[in-house]
């Protein structure tokens, strides 16, 4: 089973504490219920009983805290980090919410070369504490370059620092809140930290309607020492892009992990309710949309996993997860509402009730593309590795399955975040050509004429200046690193070749809507046009294929998993 299911959670873990942090966590949501999870969305509680939980069995701390800082017994190791964040997902955004702003907080110190600032969170998270990442502003958004928080020099050596952030989570209760700002007059960037319970640290409000507290807080003449600053000028600049992409991966698997139980309920509802004299999943078109959300939620997973394994590879001389991990962050988030619109479909109106899981993660999914960048952001980051990646492969080796319990060190020494033009990558044709599957084959065959029209029918100058143009070219660019990565899973997985060549007949359906979208675009050019016909293909037709995906996969996981009421 390639999808998380709680009453089978049989992963492998290379150490037992891991596992057990993950059956704990099991145990608390179950035993919690899902009764008790929808009564603390509505009425907006918020989630201390979870965070009385993490405190006591220290999970935080023993998951984000690199071994070097502690006794060996920690460790910052992506593999169990991404189950986690799957786990989590999987009952409430509201849970992971928490974890993935402490992730983000806790990135600048570790990236800082400030040792006491380091020693200071270690204590503190392991006492159970919780961390924020101040960069977002009201005026500006995550525009950092125009960053409003001024540090203000003193006589003593200190400074003064005053300005406002906005959109912050946990602003409330963070011991340590990594704050983005410049030091006035030279306009030098600069980390440093902020305590929510200092008298000049002002929590404005909630900006959100929600469990979260997503503050707004304000400075005014909040005093800052030389062991509050965690980083300065190109270095600050750095760490701040550097934590968004350590953090980007998470969203990815919160998308995945509520669609997963949002699947299990909408096939247990449709596949037991009956209509006209017929079950719900008798109907053609129900089956189509359940093998389509199934085929779309499986890839997500593959390419996800896989991803960690080049995050936990890289180096200086490797940084080809800067590529993968905004479509991790794009691609993941937006296939998750892809499959929440699917499943919704299908269960129509029992996707508003109250009292199931469906209708809290139908509302939460829609935040995920527009978390660590907007999907626009991130596309047009994916767009400045399209010609190495498709025209200038390197050769590497082979990244193996990264499970073992290991620190991600890397993560924290990403070095510069210029340069992404230079970096080159693998082969891709070398995952391709791992299977023989027809709808494969169409895909490749995609590619190639994708490949062709950028050389004979390129972007014009003024569709290169159209960010409209060059986010439909983006998205077409994206399925293609998108796939490499899941079949390279597959491989390992040693997934089904009938769920795989379903994966490639919607990616072949939406190669092709992009191409639609290409040749109908305004300032589409009568060759790009004549390129984006041929480009529009229809996927292999196999009805034997596709029963035996529904009768074995899907129609299986009818009472597969229910959440305790």
């Amino acid at each position: 089973m390639i999808l998380f299911n709680p009453k089978k959670h049989d992963r492998y873990y290379p150490d037992e504490e891991s596992r057990e942090i993950m059956q704990k966590t099991i145990a608390f949501f179950e035993n919690k219920g899902l009764r008790s999870v929808k009564k603390d969305d509505q009425e907006r509680i918020w989630y201390r009983e979870f965070l009385d939980f993490l405190a006591k069995e220290k999970i935080f701390y023993k998951l984000l805290t690199p071994s070097k800082y502690t006794d060996g017994k920690t460790r910052w190791d992506m593999w169990r980090i991404q189950q986690f964040n799957e786990i989590i997902g999987f009952y409430g955004l509201p849970y992971w919410y928490t974890w993935q702003v402490t992730i983000l907080g806790l990135g600048p110190i570790w990236m800082s070369d400030n040792e006491e600032a380091k020693a200071k969170a270690v204590k503190l998270i392991e006492e159970g504490s919780i961390f924020a990442f101040g960069l977002s502003e009201r005026d500006h958004g995550a525009d950092v370059y125009s960053t409003g928080m001024i540090l203000t020099p003193q006589a003593d050596g200190s400074y003064l620092a005053t300005g406002s952030k906005y959109y912050i989570g946990n602003a409330n209760e963070a011991d340590m809140v990594s704050t983005f700002g410049k030091i006035k007059d030279t306009d030098e960037y600069v980390f440093f930290v902020a305590n929510y319970k200092h008298k000049n640290y002002n929590l404005v409000k909630n900006t959100v309607n929600s469990q979260n507290y997503v503050g707004e807080y304000a400075l005014e003449n909040y005093p800052v020492t030389e062991a509050d600053i965690l980083a300065r000028g190109t270095q600050a600049w750095d760490n701040a892009l550097n934590t968004v992409n350590v953090g980007k991966y998470n969203l990815g698997w919160a998308s995945i992990g509520m669609a997963t139980h949002a699947f299990y309920e909408a096939i247990n509802h449709a596949s037991n309710r009956n209509l006209y004299g017929m079950f719900v999943t008798d109907f053609p078109h129900v089956k189509r949309m359940f093998i389509d959300a199934y085929a779309r939620l499986t890839a997500m997973k593959l390419y996800a996993g896989r991803t960690a394994d080049y995050m936990r590879s890289a180096s200086l001389e490797d940084r080809r997860y800067l590529l993968f991990d905004p479509i991790m962050k794009m691609k993941v988030t937006t296939q998750g509402e892809e499959v929440m619109n699917l499943l919704w479909d299908v269960i129509a109106a029992k996707g508003f009730e109250k009292d199931t899981f469906f209708e809290m993660a139908a509302r939460d999914i829609r935040a995920l593309p527009k978390l660590e960048g907007t999907v626009h952001v991130n596309i047009a980051l994916i767009i400045k590795f399209l010609q190495n990646y498709l025209f200038n492969p390197a050769e590497y080796a082979e990244i193996p399955q990264r499970s073992d319990a290991a620190d991600d060190e890397f993560l924290f020494n990403q070095g510069p975040t210029r340069g992404l033009g230079k970096i080159q990558f693998h082969d891709y044709n070398k995952a391709f050509d791992l299977y023989d599957l027809p709808n494969l084959k169409i895909f490749k065959e995609q590619i190639a004429t994708f490949k062709e029209s950028l050389v004979m029918a390129p972007a014009t100058k003024g569709q290169m200046k159209d960010i409209d143009v060059m986010l439909t070219i983006g998205e077409m660019f994206t399925l293609v690193p998108y796939a490499q990565l899941l079949l390279e899973n597959a491989k390992l997985y040693k997934i089904d070749e009938i769920i795989l060549d379903q994966i490639f007949d919607f990616i072949v359906r939406d190669f092709s809507k992009f191409a639609l979208e290409l040749h109908n675009k305004p300032s589409s050019t009568d060759k790009q046009m004549e390129y984006c016909r041929k480009m529009m293909r229809k996927a292999n037709v196999d009805n034997e294929r596709y029963e035996a995906v529904w009768t074995k996969y899907v129609y299986a996981l009818n009472g597969a998993y229910e959440m305790n009421y």
